[in-house]
This record gives structure tokens, sequence and C-alpha cells, in this order.
């Protein structure tokens, strides 16, 4: 078996898993991915996955963020419950925050404004942040250099952006989050060469599951969806663009992402 792998974005809380979420989290246990850093993405997802994660020490922890979709709900005492959820031992990063300029589910102004809300916590915190970025690069980047003294580490979630925002976010000192679009022949093709830009102590693996199935998957989950224990695909695939074995990619990985969360596993 392959070396540990951690997913650090799972989606768990997801209605798709409400079935057999359980046997979810066992599936990527014997595929050697654990733990699994479960995503929240509202007050209520998070709280969810904070509850969940606590079940499972180990083998499960959490974040605990405003996704910018569903900044639109947030209110005044938002901030006081995150930084409550933050405060318990499972969970390790603020997030999943940040900008989304690709479907405007919540005004742009308020997208902003809840974001630098939650980097500020982070801040307080001294926690990671776990971030989304979608064609919003340029305010991104100006929101979070406005902190770059403050903050204590950045992961840029999910990245399929081109290579001068994967640049930027180096320079900046941010992690980034390669997920199975690389394993896309279409929309991933571009990933495969910027992904050997990524420094392999700056790299991290994740599904982003019930979402974003490896599309070159030999045999496909018949409801479509994905979950942490594909994650090994899509290690074997990022490897092979890197020119080394997936066992040394899964050493790598997993020790930065410890290091990253603080997790003691």
């Amino acid at each position: 078996m392959m070396n540990q792998l951690i997913d650090i974005g799972v989606n768990l809380m997801h209605r798709s898993f409400d079935h057999d979420r359980e046997d979810v989290v066992a599936r990527a246990h014997a595929a050697g991915v654990t733990p699994l850093i479960m995503t929240g993405t509202s007050l209520r997802s998070s709280d969810e996955a904070s509850r969940y994660a606590g079940k499972f020490p180990g083998k499960l922890v959490a974040t605990a963020g405003i996704h910018p979709h569903d900044t639109r709900n947030c209110k005044e005492n938002t901030m006081v419950r995150l930084r409550q959820l933050a405060k318990q031992p499972q969970v390790v990063a603020i997030g999943e925050c940040g900008l989304d300029y690709n479907r405007d589910f919540s005004p742009r102004d308020v997208q902003r404004k809840w974001f630098e809300a939650q980097i500020q916590l982070a801040c307080e915190l001294q926690m990671p942040l776990f971030l989304h970025e979608r064609e919003a690069h340029y305010d991104f980047v100006r929101i979070m250099k406005t902190y770059a003294g403050s903050m204590h580490k950045v992961v840029v979630h999910c990245f399929t952006g081109s290579m001068q925002e994967l640049q930027v976010y180096l320079q900046l000192g941010f992690y980034i989050g390669i997920t199975g679009w690389i394993c896309d022949e279409r929309r991933g093709k571009h990933l495969r060469e910027l992904v050997k830009k990524i420094p392999l102590d700056r790299l991290m693996l994740e599904t982003d599951a019930p979402f974003l199935t490896p599309r070159d998957l030999t045999v496909k989950p018949q409801d479509g969806r994905n979950e942490p224990s594909f994650l090994p695909h899509i290690a074997a695939t990022v490897a092979g663009c890197l020119g080394i074995t997936a066992e040394e990619l899964a050493e790598s990985t997993a020790q930065t992402t410890k290091d990253f969360f603080g997790l003691s596993l």
C-alpha cells in the first residue's frame, strides 16, 4: 500500500454522503488516506464538520469558515460563532473562505467584507487559512497583501489558475492544493506543467469530494461521486508529472500537510 496520504479538502458533510459517511471514511483509511480534513463552508457546515470530526479523533479534523457563496447569509454574530468553533481542538484552519467572481452568488462587496473578517480572525488566532479564489485574482491578492506580515500560513485550495497567478501565490509564500482537475486531459492539461513549478514543500493534495471526480478513473463511480479513497489516483498523476515515485510524493505532501495544519499524527 502507498505511504500515508492526507486529503486536505473533503466536503464530507455534503448530502451525497448522508447514506454512507462512515463507509467513506473507512474506504479512505483502507486506501491509506488518513486523516481527512473536512471543509467547512458555512456556519452550519463548519459546526457539523467539527462535531463529526470530534467523533473520529486521529481520522478526521475540520476547518471552519464561510465560503464566498455563503457570505450573503453572514450576520453580526457570525464571526463570534466562527471564533468559538475555531477554538475547538479538532478545528485546524479558518476557511474555506475567499472570493468567487465566477458565480457571484453573494455580492462582491459582501464577499470582500467577510473574506477580510476571516483573514483577521486567522491572524488573531494564528491559524492557517484555507482559501478559495475563482476569477477574482486581483482583489484576492490585493486584500491578502494587506495582511502579509500578520498571517500564519495560507493554502490556495483547488488551484486551477495560470502560471502568472501561481508565481504570485508562491512569491507570497502560499501553499498550493492540487485536485483531480489535473487528471482531466481537457481542462487540466495546463496544470500538468504548472505543478512542476510548485516546490515540493509547498504542495498538498486534495479530492474536493464529492466534486471533481478524476475523469480518467479506470472504474468510474456509478453515481459520479468523488471520494477521498481516490486520492492515490490523483497522487499517482501528480507524481508522474514531477518525475518522482508516488511514495516519494506521499511522504513529502503528508509531512508538509502535518506541518501546515499542526497535525500530530
